[in-house]
């Protein structure tokens, strides 16, 4: 038996990146000879009989790839978390200026509550003085 020598599993980059995105179109063609059916860097990985470490560290175009194939580009995750952040900050400033608007209401109602308050102590004082008569008002056809 001849011994295996370690030097001959080792492909060309080239060659290596052929084989991923052939792995790649594989899987997604339901053609995968390990019987994969998902789409992931572990199943291409599989597929082609490397370690994912090898696809994360040495072919990060076919990491994005696969998570391009997957709908979880990191660039358009990226996008998209930023339009978020732009969607939520722009009703977060929104919030804040209702919030403005509406102390400003509650001051204004507390100012007139005050001032409904005196009036009613004035009222209540005028009538509990004694000079102070009721009057009767009578209805015209009466």
């Amino acid at each position: 038996m001849k011994p295996k020598n370690k030097a001959t599993n080792y492909k060309p980059a080239e060659d290596r990146a052929k084989d991923l995105k052939l792995a790649l179109y594989r899987i997604q063609k339901g053609r995968a000879r390990t019987g994969e059916t998902k789409v992931s860097i572990a199943a291409v990985a599989r597929e082609a009989g490397i370690s994912t470490a090898l696809i994360h560290n040495h072919y990060p175009d076919v990491a994005e790839t696969i998570r391009e194939a997957q709908g979880r580009s990191s660039r358009a995750m990226r996008d998209v978390k930023h339009q978020d952040l732009v969607t939520e900050r722009k009703k977060s400033a929104a919030y804040r200026q209702e919030i403005e608007e509406l102390r400003a209401k509650i001051a204004r109602l507390a100012s007139f509550n005050e001032l409904l308050l005196d009036e009613n102590r004035v009222l209540i004082a005028k009538m509990n003085d004694p000079k102070v008569v009721d009057l009767v008002l009578r209805k015209p056809h009466e």
